[in-house]
Order: structure tokens, then sequence, then C-alpha cells
């Protein structure tokens, strides 16, 4: 009586097992890319701030130039493909979209990039920066976001 107690136990949590493996396989193609296209959007926007847009001042790299800004915004605007292609966005099996923008607390002042899609998995890097104006050598608090899907 022991022994059939035991195999029957043994069979009932097997099929257990196997229920449970095989039904989480079954929502594997369902779930999103959202990891790795975060990393790429963290990618994008330290490059960004720390290497591209900055204003070069010893110990405030989150300190952005605004001339390098506003050149940095028309030439996304206009050569979109190149910017893909630069940040590595535009490869042989993926491709990727990416949004950037500007804002300070009441509007948006600087945006660059494609229209971000209703429905997506979109990943969105938020950075808080400090935009230096050049000729006025004043600087304001903006964030800077970059989506990526």
């Amino acid at each position: 009586m022991q022994i059939d107690y035991i195999i029957g136990i043994s069979i009932f949590l097997t099929s257990i097992i196997f229920l449970f493996s095989y039904t989480s396989g079954l929502f594997l193609p369902f779930q999103s890319n959202s990891d790795e296209i975060t990393l790429i959007a963290d990618r994008i926007s330290t490059n960004i701030v720390e290497q591209e847009l900055s204003a070069r001042e010893p110990g405030h790299i989150t300190i952005l130039d605004g001339k390098k800004v506003s050149t940095f915004f028309s030439e996304i605007n206009s050569n979109y493909g190149g910017i893909l292609n630069f940040y590595g966005l535009n490869g042989t099996y993926l491709r990727y979209d990416m949004n950037v923008t500007i804002e300070n607390e009441t509007s948006i002042l600087y945006s660059g990039g494609k229209q971000l899609p209703q429905y997506s998995n979109i990943a969105q890097t938020k950075r808080v920066i400090m935009l230096k104006d050049e000729t006025t050598e004043n600087s304001s608090v903006a964030v800077l976001s970059v989506r990526v899907w």
C-alpha cells in the first residue's frame, strides 16, 4: 500500500511540474524586451549628456551647452537616419526608433526624433540637467527624456 501511495504522489507531482513548465512557455512570446530597450535608452542618454552636449565644466557633467543642444536637435530632425546609425539603433536584424525631448516645468524646449507610437513597448530614461545659455551665462533646470521603441 505504501508503494502504491508513493508512485501515485510522484506521478501527480511530476504532472504538476510538467503543467507549470509548459504553461510558462505558452506566454513566452508575449513577454516584452523592455529590459533590452531600457538599457539602450540609458546608454544613449548617458552618451548625449556626458559626451556630446556637455559644457565640459569640471565636476559638472550635467550642464549642457545651449549651442550644442540646438545643433543636436536641428541635426536629429534633419538627419534622423544618420543619428540612428550613429547610436547603433539601425542594425541588420533589429531597428529601433527614438525620441529625445528637453522640457522644463512649463513647456517643451526641444524635441527631436519620431513621434511616439500609441501602442508599443517604449523604454524611457529621464535625466535632470542644467541647460546653459552661452549668451547670458544663465543656467536653467530641465529634464532630458530619451525614449526608444
